[in-house]
């Protein structure tokens, strides 16, 4: 074992000074763009006409052009990436609702107000209740929604922060298994997805409807004169389902001064904010921009979102965390996302997870632990000593707390930290056991275009912008401070099928 981690070059972080710079080509979205403001509408100057243009090719974006089709419109589906889904793609898999079949099947007692109650608890009280509550009275429907297109959710699986196991999650436990699905129906309808074509600007009538929308074909991220310049006349509507801004440095910067370029991200290149940007020059209101979420599963160790996320999160409420310095553990590992973020970055250091083989085998995939372990990332021991000697921990104190722990876990309660542990869980004692290094990364922006119940953008006198719909990341006000985990998936296809079935019934332009 220490031979594979000295044949490693390890991160060694001390503080947000030790992370690794992000790449240029993250910042595309902060590049130089022409001048001026809104595009105006040009008679006859149209080179494509449709009902719908929807911009974004995840979750959201797939989910509301489906819709839009399945009502008769006649849709255009664009991505600025050369691959579609983005973080769609590199998402987990893990979809929380309330009244799945896996859930029935475990017997799990839950509740629409229970998971309202457990999303507004983890946002600070910051979310809009009335989105919250019609995304989680509608988040069976859109589980059963992938399920008919052929999506299979094989594992219930808890997060922390929920006050049950509501997460479903996909054979693969991958996001990629919903997106391929959706572009799969999106296609057999006659659908075609336009990658390499990058919003530019949003094309408004005189009284300020969005009808259309300047793009450009064949643009190449970070290159911000790329691509040949096409006007796409929106009928109906436009839907923007482009995502948040995370790899948008200077933007986040703006609104969380902290989030400098020492900090990574999860995210996939190309989740910059210049489509948010775009509507907000046509009047639209934005909420919770500052409100920034960092992971606190990710490893240093690996680039992007990798396999840490999904190693971490499964030993959540059957391992531990530790502070390596001391040995000890040093935050409620079933908390929030903020809660365990926050606690690290006051460390100033890299801290631990540890599992056994017997949870391991539980709740990892095989596809997790055979690629973190490959990969460096999961990290496989013999002993508790082992463990101790590789990371430089106090070998007495760590062993003292992990049976500290197992106390715990026997009895069902943590008085330290007031963890949940859950009912199938058991002691961390069985060999062999596996550990991953945490850092935070910048993962998920809750802030975005503040949208009504039928996602309608609104502008700064209250209003629909008329034409405009946005899904997804892109529209803020769900989640408030905090994101509860695997809420993103249902987010995305709730509110982008309603933006889809919406836009299809907006009055055509004449």
């Amino acid at each position: 074992m220490s031979e594979q981690m000295k044949r490693r070059d390890f991160l060694k972080v001390g503080g947000l000074a030790g992370v690794a710079l992000v790449g240029a080509g993250m910042m595309s979205g902060c590049g130089p763009k022409a001048a001026g403001g809104k595009a105006s509408a040009k008679k006859d100057s149209w080179d494509q006409e449709v009902d719908v243009l929807v911009v974004g090719s995840g979750f959201a974006g797939l989910a509301a052009a489906i819709e839009a089709m399945q009502a008769g419109a006649e849709v255009a589906l664009i991505d600025k990436m050369p691959v579609y889904g983005g973080n769609s793609s590199l998402n987990g898999g893990d979809m929380a609702a309330v009244g799945t079949p896996l859930q029935k099947e475990a017997g799990v007692e839950d509740s629409i107000d229970l998971m309202v109650k457990d999303m507004v608890r983890t946002g600070k009280s910051y979310n809009h209740v009335d989105r919250v509550k019609l995304m989680v009275e509608q988040s069976a429907g859109a589980v059963q929604w992938c399920a008919d297109l052929g999506v299979k959710f094989t594992k219930l699986n808890f997060h922390g922060g929920h006050s049950v196991p509501r997460t479903n999650t996909t054979s693969n436990a991958t996001g990629a298994d919903i997106v391929k699905a959706q572009v799969e129906k999106f296609e057999s309808m006659g659908g075609k997805i336009e990658l390499k074509c990058k919003l530019d600007r949003l094309v408004a009538d005189e009284g300020g409807r969005i009808i259309g929308a300047e793009v450009r074909d064949r643009y190449t991220l970070g290159d911000e004169d790329s691509g040949k310049p096409r006007r796409i006349r929106a009928r109906k509507a436009v839907v923007l389902a482009s995502g948040g801004f995370s790899n948008d440095v200077k933007m986040r910067q703006i609104h969380e001064p902290r989030l400098d370029d020492k900090l990574t991200s999860t995210n996939h290149e190309g989740a910059t904010g210049e489509s948010l940007r775009e509507a907000l020059k046509h009047g639209a209101m934005d909420v919770h921009m500052d409100w920034i979420q960092l992971g606190p599963w990710t490893s240093p160790d690996e680039p992007g979102f990798g396999f840490c996320p999904q190693f971490c999160e499964r030993m959540v409420g059957w391992g531990l965390m530790v502070d390596p310095e001391t040995g000890r553990r040093f935050v409620k590992e079933t908390g929030d996302r903020k809660v365990r973020a926050d606690k690290m970055l006051e460390l100033n250091r890299v801290t631990l997870v540890v599992g056994d083989a017997k949870a391991v085998e539980k709740q990892v995939a095989p596809r997790i632990l055979e690629g973190g372990t490959k990969a460096g990332v999961i990290l496989r021991f013999d002993s508790l000593d082992d463990i101790a000697k590789e990371f430089s921990m106090p070998v007495d104190e760590f062993k003292a707390e992990v049976e500290r722990w197992n106390g715990y876990v026997r009895a069902g309660k943590d008085p330290d930290f007031d963890a949940l542990v859950l009912k199938d869980a058991g002691p961390i004692e069985n060999p062999p056991y596996y550990v991953s290094r945490l850092w935070p990364k910048v993962h998920h922006t809750m802030g975005g275009l503040y949208t009504n119940l039928k996602s309608q953008v609104i502008n700064q006198d209250f209003e629909p912008i008329p034409g405009l719909y946005a899904a997804g990341e892109i529209a803020g006000g769900t989640h408030g401070a905090v994101r509860l985990g695997s809420c993103a998936i249902t987010d995305c296809v709730v509110f982008g099928r309603i933006a889809g079935k919406e836009a299809a019934k907006e009055d055509a332009t004449t």
